[in-house]
Parts: C-alpha cells; sequence; structure tokens
C-alpha cells in the first residue's frame, strides 16, 4: 500500500478539486491515539467519550486535534497525523479513499424528520433585495470551504431541485464564510443550527429554508480513519468505535429524548461548553449548545444510500473519477449500514 506523507496527501487533493456490530472494549492499555474534531455539537460523541472515560475504559488514551474544515482532516488521516475524526464525506476524501490512503468506517450526524437540522442562511443585504426562500437564489453568490465539500454538495443539490444555478464562492474556513456572509460580501450558505441560529439572531443573517426539505436522509458526516488502521488496526478501531458510541448514546438520550431531564441537559451543556463556544460565557453558550442538538447515529450505523448519493455527486460534478465505488470509500464491516 501506498505511504501518504502530508505532502504527498495534499498534493493529491490539489488534483482532486479539478452500534450494532461493535465488539466490546478491550482490556485497558492506555494506547495514546489523536481524534480529530471540529467544534461542533455534532462531534459531541468523542467530547463525551472522553470526559466520561469511555475511551479510556476501552483503553485509548485521546488527544484531540481541532480543525476548520474537512480537507484538511482527510488530509491528516492520510498522513497518520490523525487516526480516527468525524467529518462530512468530501471530494478530498473520495480520492484519498481511491488512492488506498483513508476509509469511512461509521455514521455520525444525520438529518431526521421531526429534528430541527441545517438551515439554508442569507445575508441581511440579500434577504432585504427580497431572497427570502431558496428557490430565489438565483445567479447568488453561495458560501464554501472548497470544491467538493458538505457545503458544495448541499448547495449544488438544492439549486438542482430548485432548477435555478448558484455562484460558488470557495473560502476554505467556516470562519471566512461567517465572515463574508454577515458582511455582505456572499449571499448565502448552509450550516447547521448551533451556528445558524445564533447568526440568524444577529439580525445581519436570515434563516430561509431547511436542507432537510431537500436532503430528508442525509449522512451529514462520518467516521473515518486511515485504510491502514480500518485493515490492520481492527481491536484498536472496534475500541475507538464503541468508546464513541458510548458517547453518541449519551448525547441522544439526554438532548434529543430527554431521558434524565434538564438537568440532564444541563449536565451535558456543561460538558459540551469546553470543546464548543468554549471563549463564550456559558449562560450565552448554553442556548446554541441546546438549538443545535441534531440526532448521531447510534453505534455509528452509517446510511450508504446517501453516502452512494454523494459519491455519484462528486462524480456528476467531475470532482472524483468515474471508476470509484462506494465499497473503494467504506469498510462496512464495524458497524450496521443504513438504506
Amino acid at each position: 500500500m501506498t505511504t501518504f506523507t502530508r505532502r504527498k496527501a495534499l498534493a493529491l487533493l490539489g488534483g482532486s478539486a479539478a452500534a450494532a456490530g461493535l465488539a466490546s472494549p478491550a482490556l485497558a492499555s492506555n494506547r495514546k491515539i489523536t481524534v480529530g474534531a471540529l467544534r461542533f455539537t455534532s462531534h459531541s460523541g468523542s467530547f463525551i467519550g472522553f470526559e466520561r472515560g469511555y475511551f479510556a475504559d476501552a483503553g485509548l488514551d485521546v488527544e484531540f486535534k481541532f480543525f476548520q474544515a474537512a480537507t484538511p482532516m482527510a488530509v491528516a488521516i492520510a498522513s497518520g497525523d490523525v487516526d480516527y475524526a468525524v467529518t462530512a464525506m468530501s471530494g478530498g476524501l473520495v480520492s484519498l479513499a481511491d488512492k488506498g490512503a483513508v476509509k469511512v468506517i461509521g455514521g455520525a450526524l444525520s438529518e431526521e424528520v421531526g429534528i430541527d437540522g441545517q438551515k439554508f442562511l442569507v445575508s441581511d443585504a440579500a434577504y432585504q433585495a427580497g431572497v427570502t426562500s431558496p428557490a430565489q437564489l438565483a445567479g447568488k453568490s453561495y458560501g464554501i470551504t472548497s470544491a467538493g465539500s458538505s457545503f458544495h454538495y448541499m448547495g449544488s443539490k438544492m439549486a438542482q431541485a430548485e432548477g435555478i444555478e448558484l455562484k460558488f464562492k470557495p473560502l476554505q474556513k467556516v470562519g471566512a464564510i461567517i465572515g463574508a456572509l454577515k458582511s455582505g460580501q456572499i449571499d448565502a450558505w448552509s450550516i447547521v443550527p448551533h451556528l445558524a441560529k445564533p447568526l440568524a439572531g444577529s439580525g445581519k443573517v436570515h434563516i430561509i429554508g431547511n436542507v432537510s426539505d431537500y436532503l430528508p436522509n442525509y449522512q451529514v458526516t462520518t467516521v473515518f480513519t486511515s485504510a491502514k488502521n480500518a485493515s490492520g488496526e481492527q481491536q484498536m478501531t472496534r475500541d475507538f468505535l464503541a468508546g464513541y458510541s458510548k458517547g453518541v448514546s449519551d448525547y441522544n438520550s439526554t438532548m434529543i429524548d430527554k431521558a434524565h431531564g434538564d438537568a440532564g441537559v444541563e449536565e451535558l451543556v456543561d460538558l459540551i461548553h469546553k470543546y464548543v463556544y468554549a471563549d463564550r460565557p456559558r449562560e450565552k453558550a448554553a442556548k446554541s449548545i441546546i438549538n443545535g442538538t441534531m440526532r448521531l447515529n447510534e453505534g455509528a450505523a452509517m446510511n450508504t444510500a446517501s453516502l452512494q448519493d454523494q459519491l455519484s455527486w462528486f462524480q456528476s460534478e467531475g470532482l472524483v473519477d468515474q471508476s470509484i465505488s462506494l465499497d473503494t470509500v467504506i469498510d462496512p464491516s464495524y458497524v450496521q449500514t443504513l438504506g
């Protein structure tokens, strides 16, 4: 198998831009691993797994490495800088999988009917000019981190459904997109509710639609690792998924099902606040954390129908090779598959 340095992985990505079934945790061995994450509520499974000792119980000594976009995380997995991560399936990730560098091993965040999900947003300037629904975005600028990102996919699928064209603007980082949207340098974007709702509350941005109206069963993010770990470190991978899945179960039961009442929600908000909106006072961060609650896949089950749709879209856009099959991208042996 090809060995990927960070430089090789970056070079490859530059070209690409033209729990059911989980084993019981191993006895504690204190094996050190690095987990990639974004400071989003959708990564709470990892945060809870760490803070409540579920990874430690599985024999893993976890260190987090934080990112601001999906593609750099895929590079880090391919080069060995990170062992496991949760992120959206991107064109870069698919191309790295095609080269034998990474594998998707589970599902994380999903759109689900009845649960408030990702939003389409517009700048105040666009809203005041009459853009009050996604159908009215024809010819407007739409922020994405990079070509082949989840933002690109969501915007494109919405535009296809509405029969319109968008002007996609790659801005590399989520923070840069937020700044451009608030200042009116771009017209629109889509993002998870814990970011969308506070932005809308500022008056500089407005919510005009739901991603779930266009992608009702969208597998928003996945759990992935290096192909080397997936095939050669099976016990460590099962241990990671076991600890992560316990964190996910706590998150869903507490934040969505309210199985532990208001006290349980407050306790988990305190935990998540260490990682999400940590620079804000707790009382201000709490509302955004709660508003951002979306279902995480129990047992890291993955929706393969949604992942196939994403792969087909990458191919239709010329972002990845037409010969790539979903089996090249995923290793379905660790978790339940849906769809």
